[in-house]
């Protein structure tokens, strides 16, 4: 229980110190307008309240990852506990804090458009697709989940593929309506529930005595198949939205077109950052105990990775019929305003590289059709293939990651240009570069399966020749 205490208390405080640190780094100018005032359109730049941006951002990015995610780091050991808060203070949320006050600086411009001013043309065509493609799988996988869990507290008439249905219905809608007309008003009764799982469970901790494991009890690699799953680079991934996640900076762009004012972008780009950071934490540690201190809990912790058969256990043993049913509705609300907004991330990427303008209807229309026909294909095979679902989910989690790598280097660009401190983003930049060569090489399903010690030796020769690309741009370009 200390280990977990200590680790809340340093996220809060790294909210305070570094935060502000990266703020400075920055130099916001509360006087500038911000796009939302100079390119108001009704749609998608549209002033909103501080407080309900945070809470879409928050809502946004908070999607499966910093549950499910937490949940299968937490078979590694107590080491998850150091990456989710070392990862989202230093790592994560700076990604988060800076691509969004960058994309605030470019008018609200999409990520691959940041990309390709900071990192070429050719990189920037390439993210366009890439990313479109991310989104579509976030949209797939964060459908199914919400589906399944929906199945379960309803009527059996109202099976997985109605929901399935529902939910789409829904993602259609909030793609094409004005981002103040429906996620505005749905995402605080969201966030609500979210928020409610997340702190319910952490009050479990101390009205069920629960005994949590210490880092320094712990230490080491507990996962059940540790030699095919050494904790770098496995567990790096597999905690992705609760540390790090390129999916945020995909989203940031929608919340630098609704922000009055840049001093908005600490606590709405940072400070949902490390708000997830606390709810992936609260998930690790409850994960920790279920896994070794119950008989079911060791159970799925050798057979297999259920992260819903966990949430479902423990929110009906530990907070009863009415707060259990309270919680799933958190699990619930987070994917789904993950996946919404990740099609309307995919209808804005695309409408940017095509310069439509996406006040008509019609046009909207034009780019979500497609789009959503896409994704009922993927959505189709993954239905019909009993592990269609589990290939998509580890090949976004991959690219995820890799969407985070890229994007810190643009930043870490970003930086040099403007004769800032650019070391506070180039050594995640490289951390991230390493853990997701050396993932690519090592996963056996996912990757090439080279073993630990050649997969390693590859990874750190890519790292190196990153590196010095790097030094040699930055003396062909000085600032």
């Amino acid at each position: 229980m200390i280990t977990f205490l200590i680790s809340i208390a340093v996220l809060i405080a790294g909210y305070f110190l570094y935060g502000k640190i990266i703020e400075k780094l920055f130099g916001i100018d509360p006087q500038r307008k911000t796009p939302a005032l100079t390119k108001y359109d009704g749609v998608d730049y549209v002033p909103l309240k501080p407080w309900r941006i945070f809470m879409i951002q928050f809502l946004n990015i908070a999607g499966l990852g910093p549950i499910f995610g937490a949940i299968m780091g937490a078979k590694f050991g107590t080491s998850s506990f150091l990456w989710i808060v070392f990862g989202t203070i230093f790592a994560g949320a700076v990604h988060d804090y800076l691509s969004g006050m960058i994309s605030l600086r470019m008018g609200g411009a999409s990520l691959p458009e940041i990309h390709g001013k900071y990192l070429g043309n050719n990189i920037k065509q390439f993210m366009r697709v890439f990313m479109v493609v991310l989104m579509i799988l976030v949209g797939v996988v964060f459908v199914i989940g919400p589906a399944g869990l929906l199945a379960k507290l309803t009527p059996s008439v109202m099976n997985e593929t109605f929901w399935i249905i529902v939910i789409l219905a829904y993602y259609i809608l909030a793609t094409l309506l004005p981002i103040d007309k429906l996620i505005g008003k749905v995402y605080p009764l969201f966030g609500f529930c979210l928020l409610f799982m997340a702190i319910s469970i952490l009050f479990s901790f101390f009205f069920q005595h629960v005994s949590l494991p210490e880092i320094w009890e712990d230490w080491g690699n507990k996962h059940p198949q540790a030699a095919s799953n050494p904790i770098f680079p496995m567990m790096f991934i597999s905690i992705a939205c609760g540390a790090i996640s390129g999916f945020h900076a995909t989203q940031s762009p929608l919340m630098a077109r609704t922000m009055t004012n840049e001093r908005q972008g600490r606590p709405i780009f940072y400070g949902a950052m490390v708000t997830e950071g606390i709810v992936a934490l609260i998930w690790a540690a409850t994960a920790s105990y279920f896994f070794f201190n119950t008989e079911q809990g060791k159970e799925i912790f050798v057979g297999g990775t259920n992260a819903a058969i966990v949430v479902d256990t423990i929110s009906k043993e530990w907070l009863g019929t009415f707060g259990a049913i309270l919680a799933l509705l958190g699990v619930i609300a987070a994917p789904i305003t993950s996946g919404d907004t990740a099609f309307r991330s995919a209808r804005l990427i695309i409408s940017d590289f095509m310069n439509f303008d996406q006040k008509p209807i019609l046009k909207r229309l034009i780019i979500a059709v497609p789009l959503f026909l896409v994704a009922f294909g993927v959505l189709f095979y993954s239905l019909k293939d009993s592990e269609g679902f589990d290939l998509i989910w580890r090949y976004f989690a991959w690219a995820n990651q890799t969407l985070a790598t890229f994007t810190l280097w643009a930043v870490t660009i970003y930086l040099v240009k403007e004769k800032k401190n650019y070391l506070l983003t180039l050594i995640p930049a490289l951390f991230m570069t390493m853990v997701c060569s050396t993932f690519l090489l090592i996963a056996e399903k996912e990757g090439f399966g080279l073993g630990n010690t050649l997969s390693y030796s590859i990874g750190g020769g890519i790292t190196l020749v990153v590196f010095f690309l790097f030094l040699r741009w930055k003396r062909k370009n000085p600032a």
